[in-house]
């Protein structure tokens, strides 16, 4: 073995290596290393290696029987051959795209190495063809998630260079010469190309972590920046929630400047050009406008990619992402920065990923909006109706009392005002407190009792301390109304509507309970589930019960217990220390 020739393989395999580091900085090739490479990729991946094999010859060293000369190979007479590092370049493509991919670049540094001449063409072609698809029947075997590691390759390079000594003193004529040769390359380039290999793996493997480190440090700030913004977005697109997430994403992404736009306007700009991008200006610049047109995600690399009309901006360089609300565009996403540079992949990532997160949280905010209004809607369309045959039913009362108790008839038409009136004022709020409820229950009782000549008995026993606890407004009414309209065949002096409250735990617990028919037990099943006849009484059952729900939680609702002849029950929790929403 020559010692001379072992550092000068370590020169030379330096050069490859010093190559593959710049090949790792190319953002095109960093995205052919994936995981499963497509057959465009393999190609592509055989051209590059194939080419860093020639490369890997010409940087070689001339050998002569007997003799080592420093210099790189030209085209060679019979009895020379080329200590290389070919095999780095090629056994590296298998082991990154699979047995076709070294195959490829096998056959493209193996045939050029063959045209060079020398007594070892042939041997070294097909051992270079042999190495390629040895890298890649490793990649098939291993590799199954991630960059095969630098040990696995430093062993398969071990075996691949064994391998092409081998085959040269196979194929190799005449043998004597082919041993003398083997005798003075072999340790070297079996030391040489190995770490070669080796280190080559290990520079890729690198530069994938460090892509895997950044990504996740990226989608770790996004979601911590969409934590932060999901309470402003859940509102909308609009000023106030634009400016509060611009301020959170500009204190979080060390941007020179955070803007958010809607279709046409700017809603909020913080940072650095502040001073001439004001909200409610309409969009200033280009790029912005081609976001908006194309819903694609764009770059400016300097000012006159950004065209912003103030030749005084500070602004150099912008990454621009549209925000969608289902598949509509309804706005921008801007990260600015002050330095004139194309911006770099993390931030970029940061804003894609940023935008998809904002689209998904406002298309959710609008979709709970929506949810919002149609209960709102539902509410409000309970709590403005009146039972037109109550109301009939209440004016024919008051017509027949007229001839016979006038003062009757006249107490009768307040109360009917009275409840009329609290129906309309119900329509307008969202909260209202249980002594409200209660006058409300009174007035459509009154004239119900003056109706069936006061046999209906009513019970109230809420303690005084317990009349501002809040609760939804037409909550205790439809209960008492379901059990005046369904509870009893006939009124008779017997029949008795009780309301009680007591509490219970950091609860009020309401009971509203009749001593009517009952319910059929077969009815009482689905009766909150919405699956009975809507003109059997259910639907303000099923109203209550879902608003209750809504506003206090899943632990909350209606409990219904019943029994025919026996009279039925029906009870409702709240919260004693709610906070009214406006």
């Amino acid at each position: 073995m020559s010692w001379s020739l072992l550092i000068s393989m370590a020169e030379r395999m330096g050069i490859i290596v010093a190559i593959a580091f710049l090949f790792t900085r190319w953002s095109g090739f960093r995205t052919l290393l994936d995981n499963r490479p497509n057959p465009q990729s393999r190609f592509l991946l055989a051209l590059i290696f194939g080419f860093l094999g020639i490369i890997g010859t010409y940087t070689g060293i001339t050998v002569s029987p007997g003799e080592v000369q420093h210099r790189f190979p030209g085209s060679l007479s019979y009895e020379d051959a080329i200590a290389n590092s070919r095999a780095i370049g090629v056994m590296v493509a298998g082991l990154l795209g699979g047995p076709l991919t070294g195959l490829g670049a096998g056959l493209i540094a193996g045939i050029h190495r063959m045209s060079l001449g020398g007594f070892t063409d042939i041997a070294c072609g097909i051992s270079t063809v042999y190495e390629g698809l040895l890298g890649g029947l490793v990649y098939s075997r291993i590799r199954r998630h991630g960059i095969i590691s630098p040990g696995v390759a430093l062993a398969t390079g071990m075996a691949g260079e064994m391998g092409q000594m081998a085959i040269i003193l196979l194929v190799a004529k005449p043998f004597a010469k082919a041993l003398a040769l083997v005798q003075i390359i072999a340790i070297p380039m079996v030391v040489a190309n190995s770490l070669g290999i080796a280190l080559f793996m290990a520079i890729i493997h690198a530069v994938v972590e460090r892509e895997k480190t950044i990504g996740a440090v990226q989608a770790q700030k996004a979601l911590a920046i969409a934590d932060k913004t999901l309470p402003h977005l859940r509102t909308g697109l609009n000023f106030d929630s634009a400016l509060a997430t611009a301020r959170i994403i500009y204190e979080e992404s060390g941007a020179g400047a955070v803007a958010i736009t809607d279709h046409r306007f700017i809603l909020a700009h913080v940072g650095e050009g502040a001073d001439h991008h004001l909200p409610g200006q309409p969009i200033l610049t280009e790029v912005t406008k081609r976001v908006l047109e194309h819903g694609q995600l764009q770059t400016a690399a300097n000012p006159s990619e950004i065209l912003c009309k103030n030749r005084q901006c500070p602004l150099q360089s912008a990454i621009v992402v549209p925000l969608y609300s289902g598949k509509k565009i309804i706005g921008t996403l801007k990260l600015y920065s002050v330095k004139r540079r194309r911006p770099d992949k993390v931030m970029v990532e940061l804003a894609r990923g940023l935008a998809q997160l904002f689209s998904t949280q406002l298309e959710l905010g609008e979709a709970e909006r929506q949810a919002r209004l149609l209960q709102d809607a539902e509410i409000k369309a309970l709590q403005a109706q009146i039972n037109p045959h109550f109301l009939f039913n209440a004016l024919n009362t008051v017509v027949s009392l007229i001839r016979t108790n006038p003062d009757e008839a006249r107490k009768v038409l307040i109360e009917l005002g009275n409840y009329i009136r609290q129906n309309l004022k119900s329509s307008l709020s969202k909260w209202t407190n249980l002594e409200t409820e209660l006058k409300h229950v009174q007035a459509y009782l009154a004239v119900v009792q003056a109706r069936f000549s006061h046999r209906l008995k009513v019970i109230v026993d809420v303690p005084d301390r317990f009349l501002g606890a809040s609760l939804p407004p037409l909550t205790l009414q439809p209960l008492v109304e379901n059990a005046v309209q369904h509870g009893f065949i006939k009124f008779t002096d017997e029949s008795m509507i009780s309301i009680r409250a007591v509490q219970q735990n950091e609860d009020l617990l309401i009971t509203v309970q009749d001593n009517g028919v009952g319910i059929d037990p077969e009815k009482l099943k689905s009766l909150l589930e919405g699956k009975n006849n809507r003109h059997e009484g259910g639907i303000g059952l099923i109203n209550v019960h879902s608003r209750l729900k809504g506003v206090f939680g899943p632990g909350y609702g209606l409990s219904i217990q019943s029994s025919p002849h026996g009279g039925t029950t029906v009870q409702f929790r709240i919260p004693l220390t709610v906070q009214q929403e406006e």
